[in-house]
């Protein structure tokens, strides 16, 4: 590593910087582009396994050789950092290529697909160059003081190659921030997410309902986003991995926990906890719902109450932290959780209207929807910046070196390790062989899982 070289973890921040002043040839990436997942196509598959393919597909409006630079993104819990990109698309009918233009009053005829291309995929480089132009001297000046660049002379013409397998993918020099704290930060929102997000299945705050009927038939989301049905382009796995169509390997998985619960995948769906812990009951007959859902919530006539639980009904940490959360946002409890979350990350029209309702005072259902839908934008706002700024690049860097930073010191323990000093620990049969590490009051896993791969040099699919 030369005296100015900088490692690609750094390269990528200053691309999220100025990802304004640089275009990327898309052509030449899709050409040496190596797929990390799965080829998926369109359609559904019938009984017989046949495909059924929509109606509709999509049209490129701006089928050029340069796109703006995409976004990047740490993965949560794997050494793994892609760039989303966007193209401009509208649709068409499949059968005479007739555009849609038009969909529930709304005009759709410039609409955008997300695409991510994996840079690094389990610590490993995925994608050797990219081919660049550059808009601005100041970026281009400061990309050839770092030595990233050859030029001599700036040219917003010139095409330059940027070679990321030059660079070290992490600086040996690099610190990373306590994580003290943050695992409950997040389950806390995690919980909170998931409750309203179980509200907000089938709602919207600007649609009606025979409008998102109309968007589902045209493969859009109630956000305009298009959402294509796909399957996988094999139909029976085991066969796909004999004729080579497709391949697996160890993938990483690098997850925080706490000493009470290892991992944010051991918290149940806001719905299934629902049904587990309480009761939703239409006042006026005492009628129990079976199977209720938060979306019934709405309706006047129902009732909460906790559910009645038998002996055998085993409690658990994660059900412990769950339950106070849960209490609070129905009413049952009241315990100012919810409201704290809310105001910290900024959606205090929520909490007020939490606040109001438990007083006695009704509604509206639109107002609470709108609400909702505030609330859960901050919500996921505000995760997304831990994990980017705190917790990702921590993953990025023990995936890729395989230790971790030097300001961490733990000693590895196995899981039954783990489990004998931390008997609320629950481990998944993969977890079951992986090593722990406890950091403060945080414990960090790392265990392995297949991950299956299509053997395709191509991106002409989503990965």
């Amino acid at each position: 590593m030369t005296k100015n070289q900088i490692s690609l973890v750094e390269l990528i921040q200053f691309f999220a910087q100025y990802r304004n002043h640089i275009i990327v040839n898309i052509k030449h990436l899709q050409e040496h582009y190596q797929r990390t997942g799965i080829k998926r196509i369109r359609g559904v598959r019938n009984e017989n396994g046949e495909l059924l393919q929509p109606w509709l597909k999509t049209k490129d409006i701006d089928d050029t050789e340069y796109i703006g630079m995409g976004e990047f993104q740490f993965n949560r819990n794997t050494a793994t950092i892609n760039m989303l990109v966007k193209r401009r698309v509208k649709l068409a009918k499949v059968e005479d290529q007739t555009p849609t233009i038009e969909v529930a009053g709304l005009l759709v005829n410039d609409l955008n697909t997300f695409k991510n291309y994996t840079i690094v995929n389990d610590g490993k480089l995925n994608v050797n160059s990219l081919q660049v132009k550059i808009s601005s001297k100041k970026v281009f000046d400061l990309l050839k003081e770092k030595g990233i660049l050859n030029a001599e002379e700036f040219d917003f013409r010139a095409e330059h190659t940027i070679q990321l397998d030059k660079l070290p993918l992490v600086a040996a020099n690099s610190y990373y921030s306590s994580i003290d704290g943050l695992f409950n930060e997040l389950a806390e929102i995690k919980v909170l997410t998931s409750i309203i997000c179980a509200h907000l299945k089938k709602e919207s705050d600007v649609f009606i309902e025979t409008q998102l009927d109309e968007f589902k038939k045209h493969y859009l989301s109630k956000n305009i986003y298009i959402n294509f049905p796909t399957t996988n382009e094999y139909t029976d796995i085991n066969q796909a991995l004999v004729d080579g169509t497709i391949d697996s390997k160890l993938s990483y998985k690098i997850d925080i926990g706490s000493q009470d619960i290892l991992n944010l995948s051991k918290f149940p769906s806001a719905n299934k906890f629902l049904n587990k812990m309480y009761r939703l009951y239409d006042k006026e007959t005492g009628e129990i719902i079976m199977k209720p859902t938060f979306e019934m919530v709405f309706h006047e006539n129902l009732a909460v109450r906790h559910r009645l639980l038998s002996s055998r009904t085993k409690i658990t940490k994660v059900d412990e932290l769950m339950k106070p959360i849960f209490d609070d946002f129905l009413g049952l409890e009241p315990n100012s959780i919810v409201g704290g979350i809310l105001k910290k990350v900024g959606a205090d029209s929520l909490a007020q209207l939490l606040q109001d309702k438990q007083t006695g005072k009704q509604i509206g259902k639109e107002e609470m929807v709108a609400a909702l839908t505030v609330a859960n934008n901050k919500l996921e706002e505000y995760a997304e910046n831990i994990y980017q700024d705190k917790i990702s690049p921590l993953v990025f860097y023990i995936g890729c070196t395989g230790v971790l930073p030097e300001q961490m010191e733990a000693k590895a323990m196995t899981a039954d390790e783990a489990a004998a000093k931390y008997p609320n620990l629950q481990f998944s049969k993969n977890e079951q062989k992986g090593t722990f590490f406890v950091v403060g009051d945080s414990i960090i896993n790392i265990y392995t899982k297949t991950k299956y791969y299509s053997q395709v040099l191509s991106a002409s699919t989503d990965n």
